[in-house]
């Protein structure tokens, strides 16, 4: 699937916001994986790319790649929202960071929660909030993915 971004009177939808695939690791638990290999995949060795799936660098890559797009075509002084999950949201506030990509895993994104980045002219970023997610009354999810 692809995400969506929305300017004052449109969504877009764009496949480089799509989440990381899993490929044959789709619907398998960490110990399925195994916890060794799932390790190396977060810390970006593409060496443990599992079948049909993606490594995170190419995932970054595509993300920051429709990112790019978007902040081109957003009018100075204007915003626009992508809605995203997890792997999509890290490659941009780890880039927005300046994080390492092995360090990607490290970010934390709850489910469901907001994130913000400020890109300046020239593309400069300031991450003004990261997985904020507002008490509600909402029972805690069980985030186990990663």
């Amino acid at each position: 699937k692809s995400r969506s971004f929305s300017s004052k009177q449109k969504t877009l939808t764009l496949p480089g916001f799509s989440e990381l695939c899993r490929g044959a690791w789709r619907m398998k638990t960490k110990d399925e994986i195994g916890l060794e290999t799932y390790a190396k995949f977060n810390g970006c060795d593409e060496s443990v790319t599992p079948e049909g799936g993606e490594s995170i660098m190419t995932v970054k890559n595509r993300v920051m790649g429709a990112l790019n797009e978007i902040v081109k075509s957003t009018p100075d002084g204007e915003a626009t929202c992508v809605v995203s999950h997890l792997w999509v949201t890290r490659s941009m506030i780890s880039d927005a960071l300046g994080l390492d990509p092995s360090k990607m895993n490290e970010v934390d994104i709850p489910t469901a929660s907001i994130s913000c980045v400020d890109y300046e002219e020239g593309g400069k970023a300031q991450v003004v909030m990261q997985g904020f997610k507002p008490d509600v009354g909402l029972e805690k999810s069980k985030d186990t993915g990663n």
